[in-house]
């Protein structure tokens, strides 16, 4: 399971900012990714060969009761999910997203994934 802080605002697809600024998170944010992905225990052997779809299992804890969108949500994790698949050293073209936003609130926001090989209820 990978444990990830909420998308900084300027990742969000709704908000307006400097191209550099918005350059400035993802880099971030695709590093980030690619770290914690590693520090959970995943890495390039994990699912070596295994060549199906990979299903991304994301669960997102909002910060406050104002729920966003599962859409907003998503695109806003473009950068994690591109250092995920970094350190998996697969194509993230190969993910299949399974996004929740979960009606619980936690402190700061945070962003849940779990990686299967196939349906929820296979591993």
């Amino acid at each position: 399971m990978i444990v990830l802080p909420w998308f900084a605002k300027e990742l969000n697809p709704n908000t307006r900012c400097h191209w550099a600024t918005k350059a400035k998170a993802v880099k971030i944010a695709r590093k980030y990714g690619h770290g914690i992905t590693l520090a959970a225990g995943l890495n390039a052997n994990t699912f070596k060969g295994y060549d199906g779809k990979l299903h991304l299992w994301i669960d997102y804890y909002a910060k406050t009761r104002n729920y966003p969108d599962a859409d907003n949500c998503l695109s806003a994790s473009k950068a994690y999910l591109d250092g995920i698949a970094d350190a998996l050293g697969v194509n993230d073209r190969r993910f299949v997203h399974h996004p929740f936003v979960k009606d619980e609130t936690h402190k700061g926001g945070k962003v849940v994934i779990r990686i299967t090989k196939g349906a929820e209820n296979e591993n």
